[in-house]
């Protein structure tokens, strides 16, 4: 109860700020903490998440409370009285849901003042950005107004709002968890996961959300049972990447912090190689190619009626969608397998893959966001280095790594091979058993909203 109540005071203390809730459920997750108490007096153990005060992005249903995807379009019926099997599981597991986060609409898109919904904030500035699409999660779980929370990712959205944030963000392979019950972005690329304080806290929701549903056609009967978190790496092949992960408007302290985090790595058992990623170009592209036909083909019937309730970014981005052909979708799908191909070669020369998460700290919005609200696309991809594990569908974990001179998060990426979460989150906990990045946490400002 203890936990429950502090995460509540602190909503009441920085969310107007922060942004970080749609909906708050504070009577429930009072009573859900209630009952928790007494189910652990009573001798009835769920496991690490029981009684945990948990965040829920508001694009996966929940009995509690209506869906929104942060949109006026989506129809408030969607999802209603159901759970999303994710949201099932860790309920199951006793977690204490305090509310459903904010996102950007429909999981892809920029903020939009000019619509009736709070515009999320970085705590640790919050006149920059918190990282998107799981935005309020990543915010929720920095300024302690939960300790773990669910996101997904379809070109980055645990792992950007996890490193802007300077929280541990994990992106499942592909299938491990189920993704029924969740607003679709790109069918073939979402992904849903967890971001918390630890790579540890990770495993534990993992633990949780991992197995087969029938209801998601793409879910896989892999089941996740957390590694022993030793500390030693030793054995364990490191490849590092630098290639395209350095571009010249890096944060200056970007490569010094980088080498600082491999060389703990190093120092903790792990052998060390370069590695280059094969076809990254390529899987840049395909990336947005799918998640743009994709989004435009369940949406296509609301754009062409409500095309002003959409936030500007969100139909820009969705417009991208009516410019593909179908010859070059199916290319990007082709293309895909050959890079899935190549990177699973890759894996059997070396166990984990790093590189930096971001090159920068987290952007004051207006660096990201053109004339009339639109997203600077090149902009925005110039600094994020997420999109290629989606199109791949490896796991991927990003975990804290130091601040740039301004005090923002910098954040690497462990990335492994398909169902390879075991080795990531390893050597993530190696990492962060050396190290207190992800213990920082910021003072969130107290902000008139605008």
């Amino acid at each position: 109860m203890a936990l429950t109540e502090a995460a509540i005071a602190t909503a009441d203390a920085h969310d107007d700020a922060l942004g970080t809730y749609l909906a708050r459920f504070d009577e429930y997750a009072l009573e859900r903490a209630a009952a928790a108490d007494a189910e652990l007096a009573s001798g009835v153990d769920r496991g690490p998440l029981h009684g945990i005060p948990f965040g829920v992005k508001d694009i996966l249903a929940m009995a509690e409370g209506p869906t929104t995807a942060q949109s006026l379009v989506l129809d408030r019926s969607w999802g209603a009285d159901k759970d999303a099997p994710a949201v099932a599981r860790v309920k199951a597991a006793g977690a204490v849901i305090t509310g459903k986060t904010t996102t950007m609409e429909f999981a892809c898109g920029m903020p939009d003042a000019t619509k009736p919904f709070p515009v999320p904030r970085n705590p640790w500035d919050p006149e920059t950005w918190p990282g998107g699409s799981s935005s309020g999660t990543g915010s929720g779980v920095a300024a302690g107004m939960f300790l773990a929370g669910l996101g997904t990712d379809t070109a980055g959205s645990i792992r950007i709002p996890a490193a802007f944030c300077g929280v541990s963000g994990l992106m499942p392979t592909f299938g491990r968890v189920p993704k029924s019950g969740c607003v679709p972005l790109g069918y073939s690329l979402d992904h849903i996961g967890p971001l918390a304080r630890s790579a540890k806290d990770c495993a534990a929701v993992l633990e949780v959300l991992a197995g087969l549903d029938p209801s998601d056609p793409d879910c896989v009967d892999a089941p996740f049972a957390a590694p022993e978190f030793t500390g030693d790496l030793t054995g364990m092949r490191i490849g590092v990447v630098r290639e395209h992960h350095f571009p010249a408007d890096s944060d200056p302290a970007l490569e010094s912090t980088f080498d600082a985090a491999i060389a703990v790595l190093a120092e903790q058992g792990a052998t060390l190689v370069e590695v280059t990623l094969p076809y990254w170009h390529e899987m840049v592209t395909a990336d947005m190619i799918t998640m743009g036909c994709e989004a435009l083909a369940y949406h296509r019937t609301d754009l062409a009626s409500r095309w002003e309730d959409y936030f500007v970014a969100t139909r820009a981005m969705m417009a991208v969608g009516a410019m593909v052909s179908g010859a070059d979708y199916v290319q990007a799908q082709r293309v895909r397998r050959v890079a899935q191909d190549a990177i699973g070669r890759l894996f059997e020369t070396v166990d984990v893959i790093v590189c930096p998460t971001t090159s920068v700290g987290a952007p004051k919005f207006g660096e990201i966001t053109g004339p009339g609200g639109q997203t600077d696309v090149d902009r925005l991809f110039s600094m994020i280095h997420t999109p290629y594990w989606d199109t791949v569908g490896n796991p991927v974990l990003a975990v804290p790594m130091g601040f740039t001179a301004a005090g923002l998060p910098l954040s690497l990426q462990l990335a492994g091979p398909a169902f390879g979460e075991a080795a990531i989150l390893r050597a993530g906990d190696a990492f962060q058993q050396s190290t207190d990045w992800h213990l920082r946490v910021p003072q969130p400002a107290v902000r008139t909203a605008a």
